[in-house]
């Protein structure tokens, strides 16, 4: 504790010498475990670390970064000494101390024989070729202390399952790919998901998909099911509505605060602290706490996702969205849990309403332009609507607009429900979490294989 209010104090003449606006300084320790299965066999399976600590001074217009492994005196000293070196002001050597966080025990159960028996059960089935399982878990511990000294720790699990597997029919193959993740342990993910199921829901959804007729190409209203993920909301829209991204315009969301950006029952929110989520957190990588931000609300756009630099910059409110992969990198606005807000009807109240058009349940690969926020989006699992029956179609591909589709829900379901995954922005990876209830597109670009109607 001595060493550790030594740092504090000294940090705070730190900034104060170099005349920083703000600054922070970022301790991290984290170990995990990751194991991948492939056709039976364990084909990787290993440990990492990553201790280091990474120092940010932001100074008129210019931002002072440096970072060394070690949590000790040391590797603090050479932080502090690269920043004033590169910053051009004077610094006195900083005394030697011990680690300030130590280095997290991740225990993972034995579970490599429940796995292979996954991957046998897959495998009996006689249209499955392929089957990879992955299963990885991990935690941070991690400090910060900022400008005046103030001092926040948080330790942080997270732990993901995840089965793919390929399915041939006819000399024709289809894949279907099933997560589950959670901020905990691998023992809260094991009592949270059942991994057989889980399995042979993939497993399902790919020999489906081998017996579907070709997706018809044509414009149709589109009803995105919650399972679909919220992709369009996370990647045609949500990078749009990060503040750097509107401060160095890029976003077709700048200047846009107070007008109509979405449909009147559309409300978008980002938060942070939703318990369990992969993408939550107590407070974010610059210690601000986290909380529910609504970009949208009724349509109308509230506010962008800020950190402290961003929102020092353009003189908005700071929401608690700054995040960093590792103590090597400076933070920058992400999303945390981004989604739909649940509306009040069914799916089957949505589907029932569309006499022509495509149901998603699964969303796959794509691209996306995050300035103008146009998107093209494979379907993996998607269904043919007619007058109310549903038949599974293959090879669909939406594209279209982001901001354009957000004005054109007409309706939103209240199934909501959540997809985590792995989001990479400038380098860097955080865990996140998309969300949406079913909402009706009424109108979609939809491309396919076929021209039949």
């Amino acid at each position: 504790m001595a060493f550790l209010e030594y740092l504090r104090e000294r940090w705070i003449s730190e900034v104060e010498l170099s005349k920083a606006s703000l600054g922070d300084l970022y301790f991290q320790n984290a170990s995990g475990h990751h194991l991948v299965l492939d056709d039976g066999k364990i084909e990787e399976a290993g440990s990492s670390s990553a201790s280091g600590v990474g120092g940010r001074l932001i100074v008129g217009d210019k931002t002072f970064y440096s970072s060394r492994n070690g949590t000790n005196g040391l590797a603090l000293g050479g932080v502090i000494g690269d920043l004033s070196n590169i910053g051009g002001w004077s610094s006195r050597d900083i005394q030697e101390g011990p680690d300030l966080i130590v280095s997290p025990q991740v225990q993972v159960p034995r579970i490599g024989d429940r796995l292979k028996a996954i991957d046998s059960r897959l495998r009996s089935r006689s249209s499955i070729v392929q089957v990879e399982i992955s299963l990885s878990t991990s935690e941070k511990e991690i400090m910060i202390v900022q400008e005046k000294g103030n001092i926040s720790r948080e330790s942080r699990k997270y732990s993901m399952y995840s089965v793919n597997v390929v399915a041939e029919g006819r000399g024709e193959f289809q894949t279907a790919l099933k997560v589950s993740a959670c901020r905990g342990s691998m023992e809260d993910l094991l009592s949270l998901t059942n991994l057989e199921v889980l399995a042979d829901q993939a497993s399902e959804t790919a020999e489906m998909m081998l017996k579907a007729s070709p997706c018809p190409a044509t414009t149709m209203p589109v009803i995105m099911a919650g399972e679909a993920g919220g992709t369009v909301v996370h990647e045609a829209c949500g990078h749009g509505m990060e503040a750097d991204i509107v401060e160095r315009e890029f976003s077709v969301y700048r200047d846009m605060i107070g007008k109509t950006v979405a449909s009147p029952i559309v409300t978008i929110v980002d938060d942070g602290s939703i318990q369990g989520l992969y993408g939550s957190y107590g407070f974010d990588d610059e210690g601000t706490p986290s909380g529910r931000t609504v970009l949208v609300d009724k349509g109308i756009l509230k506010g962008y996702l800020t950190d402290r630099e961003m929102a020092l910059k353009l003189g908005i409110p700071l929401t608690g969205n700054g995040r960093r992969s590792s103590y090597r990198v400076p933070p920058q606005p992400r999303m945390s849990n981004t989604f739909i807000e649940p509306g009040n009807g069914s799916i089957d109240d949505l589907i029932s309403s569309v006499d022509y058009g495509l149901l998603v349940r699964q969303m796959g690969g794509g691209e996306v332009n995050p300035t103008s926020g146009d998107f093209v989006f494979h379907v993996t699992e998607g269904y043919l609507i007619r007058k109310g029956s549903l038949s599974p179609v293959r090879g669909a591909i939406l594209s279209g607009n982001g901001p354009d589709i957000l004005k054109k829900i007409v309706g939103v379901g209240r199934d909501l429900s959540f997809l985590p995954g792995m989001c990479g922005k400038g380098g860097q990876n955080v865990p996140v979490t998309d969300g949406q209830p079913a909402i009706l597109v009424e109108a979609m670009t939809v491309g396919g294989s076929s021209t039949a109607i």
